[in-house]
């Protein structure tokens, strides 16, 4: 992964962070509390797209 990109979007107490990896075109999205600080909800993202991204691996 060389780079991921992140999108937010605040929906009242929640925050909807999208993580999409470039090279596979692979997009998760996790739904995170809005006190949570960018860093916080950026790795709740990254995790759910390692987690995908290592069984679409183990897939093919």
């Amino acid at each position: 992964m060389s780079e991921i990109l992140f999108e937010y979007v605040r929906q009242g107490q929640y925050v909807k962070v999208t993580a999409i990896e470039p090279e596979t075109r692979i997009e998760v999205s996790v739904v995170v509390p809005a006190s949570l600080n960018r860093e916080q909800m950026q790795l709740q993202a990254l995790n759910r797209l390692n987690y995908v991204l290592r069984k679409k691996a183990g897939e093919e």
